[in-house]
């Protein structure tokens, strides 16, 4: 069963979401890759502002392709997630509740993970055409310079998603593993 859920999220959303679980997402999400991050992490560490707010926010690791004529998007499909890990926990500690990435995260992510109360979901690398598709809306709001990795506002329905890390510790991954070693 597919689970619908909006952003922002909230922790009610979040506490119902467990590892294996398959979402799909609808709202506003905000793209970033780790050039991205990085300026992020420098402007909290100075007290500055961010370009959006990180209360409930999702950020989708992807830096998509020009829109060809006609199109909101490029190919927008996830990049691979451990590059952002120096700069995930002190994001979730700031608010920030939803990442969107493919592939596992370091401890110090799912530690964060726990103890801020948010969720690290995976989505389907090299399937980036057909999730552009879910993307209805996009503009930069920050980092033009960056080009692909500029920081994105989107707007999805229905942006199709896998809990990889819940809450409660678990993680799809290592689990995956397990049941293959049974086997």
């Amino acid at each position: 069963m597919v689970k619908k859920i909006t952003t922002p999220l909230t922790e009610e959303t979040i506490r119902d979401l467990k590892t294996g679980d398959m979402v799909e997402i609808t709202g506003v999400i905000y793209t970033a890759r780790d050039a991205a991050h990085k300026r992020l992490v420098e402007l909290i560490e100075k007290g500055e502002n961010l370009p959006f707010s990180l209360e409930g926010a999702v950020i989708y690791y992807v830096g998509p392709t020009p829109p060809k004529p006609g199109a909101v998007i490029g190919s927008a499909g996830p990049t691979t997630s451990y590059r952002m890990d120096k700069y995930a926990p002190l994001l979730v500690e700031k608010g920030l509740k939803g990442m969107i990435g493919k592939g596992q995260r370091s401890q110090d992510v799912r530690d964060a993970i726990i103890k801020n109360k948010a969720v690290y979901f995976a989505s389907i690398g090299g399937a980036a055409a057909l999730l552009s598709r879910h993307i209805k809306s996009a503009e930069i709001i920050a980092y033009e310079d960056l080009g692909p990795e500029a920081v994105r506002k989107l707007y999805v329905e229905n942006f199709p998603a896998i809990v990889v890390n819940d809450i409660y510790g678990g993680d799809l991954y290592e689990e995956g593993k397990k049941r293959y070693k049974k086997s």
